[in-house]
């Protein structure tokens, strides 16, 4: 990890940081059996203008981007989403970095909760989030049956 650096995501990232996101969401559709997952389906043009106005970093390694969190900040609330990690390096913090990134760059906007989601047959993710303080606050059912599991952390200022 010592050549590992966390920046801020940029729009002209869109088409890497698409790349790893299908990469990684393969084995989210593997889980819930079906590839019309979200981050699956979601077009260049669709990131192209999610990017233009997010709090979200990447990690490079090197010149390849291996991670991406995006994030947004509406009032109280960082909105995380969409942390993705390549497969091949799944494992190595890149996760936690990424999420304590975009945690210090809410709470420097005046954000004092951070939330995020996850399907509920997702367990290393929520392992993940549990592990790094949050608490799960809701569950949603969806059409298909699985449950959405919103959970949510204190910032600190």
């Amino acid at each position: 990890m010592d050549d590992l650096t966390v920046r801020s995501i940029r729009p002209e990232d869109a088409g890497e940081v698409l790349t790893l996101q299908r990469a990684a969401f393969v084995q989210e559709a593997q889980i819930y059996g079906t590839p019309q997952l979200p981050p699956l389906t979601q077009t260049l043009d669709e990131l192209e203008a999610e990017l233009a106005d997010n709090l979200g970093c990447v990690a490079v390694d090197g010149t390849r981007i291996v991670g991406a969190v995006r994030a947004r900040h509406d009032g109280d609330l960082l909105l995380v989403g969409r942390l993705t990690i390549a497969p091949d390096q799944q494992g190595r913090g890149i996760g936690t970095r990424l999420l304590a990134a975009v945690e210090e760059r809410g709470a420097a906007l005046g954000a004092t909760e951070a939330e995020l989601f996850t399907g509920s047959l997702s367990e290393a993710n929520l392992r993940l989030y549990r592990r790094e303080g949050y608490v799960e606050t809701q569950r949603v059912p969806g059409d298909d049956g699985v449950e959405q599991v919103f959970l949510r952390k204190a910032l600190r200022a």
